[in-house]
């Protein structure tokens, strides 16, 4: 396989649903940078909270699936960022979701009936990677006492994010949403993973930058950061590409950094080489030039037309 057909087909894979990983290779050594699905957030509830709470994820790269049981609230029109949208009982779209141990579930509904409802099918099967549910504090109480009651697992209530959201003081809607998306990043970026050894901290998907790979017919450059120390604008694993031309997708930063990189980046195109950069953000000209940040990155370039 060329290398222009192994980044089409980490795409295809993630399309798939299945996470890929790509190798690059510098210095005898062989990084992984790992590419996972964009995951789905299924928000039980079209309310006014949900409303922003889907814009805000979509940005994020979740595909959002929404659920409401009244046609005036589940629809495309109302939520056009949305992945899907589904109009229909709780209990019957939880059924045909298929909720799996890699989803997130926000349980935003009208009251306390439905929030039982969503909680008893979804405890009955498999448990999400994030479930929470909107609330007061004395109703959230009451409706899990009840559940426990009925004999609905204790650590599985004890471990749902209720009242949900991240504690920002929040009084808007769009205040709101903003608290919840927090808390799903921080719940999503909850692995433990450190910034060293072979295996890159990155993992999000850039379906964009992977077809601009696979299918540019210019000589074109993959850049990634293969390591960072100290304050970096991003964590290694972040990619970029540019051809000879100049056009580029993804980013690794911004600002002076990557116009640097970039610079170095289009003169090997069409030479069918590679060579590792350092982006030094620590010296007197990044002072100068008004970088913010204050560590260094090294960046592969990779010429994937030899």
């Amino acid at each position: 396989m060329n290398r222009k057909d192994s980044f089409l087909q980490a795409l295809q894979e993630t399309l798939d649903g299945r996470t890929a990983q790509l190798k690059f290779e510098a210095d005898n050594r062989c990084y992984i940078r790992r590419l996972i699905p964009r995951e789905r957030l299924i928000l039980l509830g079209g309310g006014h909270i949900a409303v922003p709470v889907c814009e805000i994820a979509s940005l994020l790269g979740f595909l959002v699936t929404v659920v409401d049981d009244r046609p005036s609230f589940a629809n495309h029109e109302r939520f056009p960022r949305s992945e899907a949208v589904i109009c229909d009982s709780f209990e019957n779209a939880i059924e045909h979701l298929n909720i799996t141990a890699s989803d997130y579930v926000c349980v935003l509904t009208r009251g306390h009936r439905w929030d039982a409802e969503c909680l008893r099918r979804i405890l009955s099967g498999i448990y999400p990677f994030y479930l929470g549910m909107i609330g007061s504090g004395r109703r959230v109480r009451g409706l899990l006492e009840r559940l426990k009651e009925e004999g609905y697992d204790e650590e599985k209530l004890s471990a749902i994010y209720t009242p949900v959201g991240l504690k920002i003081n929040a009084q808007t809607p769009a205040e709101i949403a903003v608290s919840i998306c927090a808390q799903i990043v921080q719940r999503k970026r909850s692995d433990g993973q450190s910034d060293s050894g072979d295996i890159l901290k990155r993992t999000d998907t850039d379906p964009e930058l992977l077809r601009f790979l696979g299918e540019n017919d210019v000589p074109t450059v993959c850049m990634i950061v293969i390591a960072t120390k100290g304050s970096t604008p991003v964590r290694s694993g972040a990619m970029m590409a540019v051809d000879k031309t100049g056009q580029t997708r993804g980013t690794i930063g911004g600002g002076c950094g990557e116009a640097q990189a970039l610079s170095d980046a289009r003169s090997l195109a069409g030479t069918g080489k590679s060579r590792v950069i350092r982006v030094d953000m620590t010296n007197d000209v990044a002072m100068e030039e008004g970088m913010v940040c204050g560590g260094t990155m090294d960046v592969l370039m990779e010429d994937i037309d030899s």
